[in-house]
C-alpha cells in the first residue's frame, strides 16, 4: 500500500488540506494519506525545510512526501518531483527539499510540468490542489518520475548559513525556529559540538549576551521556569524553558546569535 505524508501551512480551519486528500484518493484510492505538519508558519519555508528533514527517514521506503509552503504560487517557480535515499518528495522548487537534498543522496529530480497529470483546470493560486498534489498521488500509484517531466540537475538551495567557529574556539550559530512547545532549534548540531569540545569537561550557551547555562542532559535539571540548552531529539542544540516557552521569555531577535564557548 502506497504512503502519501503532508506537510502544509494551511492550518486546519480552512478545506485546503482535505481538498488536496480528495484530489489524491480520487486517483490513488488505495494510498495512506498521513499529516505531517499543516502548522508550518505560514510562507515560512526554512521551518518547512527543517521539519521535512526531521520527518523524512522515519517513513519506509517508497513513501511520498507532499510538502506545499509556496509563497510563490503562480509565479514562473517550478514544481519538482524528486526522490533522495529511496523516498520521493513532490514540493515548490523555492528552497523547500534543501535540508534534505545537503544530506540525503540524490537518486532522481524532475520537473513538474506534464499537465496531462494535473487536474484539467490550475487555479493561480491553490497549485497544491491542481498540481502538486495529483502529482504526489500518480507517482504513490507507481508513475515513473520522468513521466511528470524533464530530469534536471538544479533546483533552489536556501542559503542557510552554517554554524562558524570562533578565534576563542567557541562555536557560534543562529535559530532555525521554534517548535510548538517554544523551544529554540539552532543550526548547530551534536556533531559540530563534539568536533570542537570532545575534549572539554563543560562549555557554557549564551544567547547573545545571556548566559544560559551549560549543555543539560535533559529538562528537569532546572528548576521550573528557568532556561537551559541541550541536544533535542533531533540532534540539534536548543534552548528551552523548562515548564515554559523560550520563545516567548526570551523573546530572541530574528538576528540573535548562540554561541557556545
Amino acid at each position: 500500500m502506497s504512503l502519501i505524508t503532508l506537510l502544509t501551512d494551511f492550518g486546519r480551519r480552512d478545506h485546503y488540506v482535505a481538498v488536496m486528500k480528495g484530489v489524491m484518493l480520487q486517483i490513488a484510492p488505495q494510498a495512506r494519506l498521513i499529516d505531517i505538519t499543516h502548522e508550518i508558519n505560514p510562507q515560512d519555508v526554512v521551518h518547512a525545510a527543517f521539519v521535512l528533514r526531521q520527518a523524512w527517514s522515519w517513513f519506509p521506503a517508497g513513501s511520498v512526501h507532499l510538502a506545499v509552503v509556496d509563497p510563490g504560487v503562480g509565479s514562473s517557480r517550478r514544481i519538482l518531483a524528486g526522490r533522495y535515499a529511496g523516498r520521493f518528495v513532490v514540493a515548490p522548487d523555492n528552497g523547500l527539499i534543501s535540508m534534505v537534498h545537503r544530506e540525503l543522496p540524490l537518486e532522481a529530480m524532475h520537473v513538474v510540468d506534464n499537465r496531462n497529470y494535473a487536474l484539467a483546470n490550475v487555479s493561480a493560486t491553490f497549485h497544491g490542489r491542481d498540481i502538486l498534489a495529483p502529482a504526489a498521488a500518480h507517482v504513490a500509484a507507481g508513475l515513473p518520475l520522468q513521466k511528470l517531466g524533464p530530469s534536471t540537475d538544479h533546483l533552489e538551495i536556501l542559503q542557510l548559513a552554517g554554524p562558524q567557529t570562533e578565534q576563542d574556539f567557541g562555536i557560534s550559530g543562529r535559530i532555525l525556529c521554534a517548535d510548538h512547545f517554544g523551544n529554540l532549534i539552532t543550526n548547530i548540531s551534536r556533531q559540530h559540538l563534539l568536533a570542537i569540545y570532545q575534549n572539554r569537561a563543560e562549555v557554557q550557551v549564551y544567547l547573545d549576551e545571556v548566559c544560559i547555562g551549560p549543555v543539560r542532559s535533559s529538562y528537569h535539571e532546572v528548576a521550573g521556569g528557568q532556561p537551559l540548552a541541550l541536544i533535542g531529539s533531533s540532534d540539534y542544540l536548543e534552548i528551552s524553558v523548562n515548564r515554559g516557552s523560550a520563545r516567548e521569555t526570551l523573546a530572541p531577535a530574528d538576528e540573535a546569535v548562540v554561541r557556545v564557548r
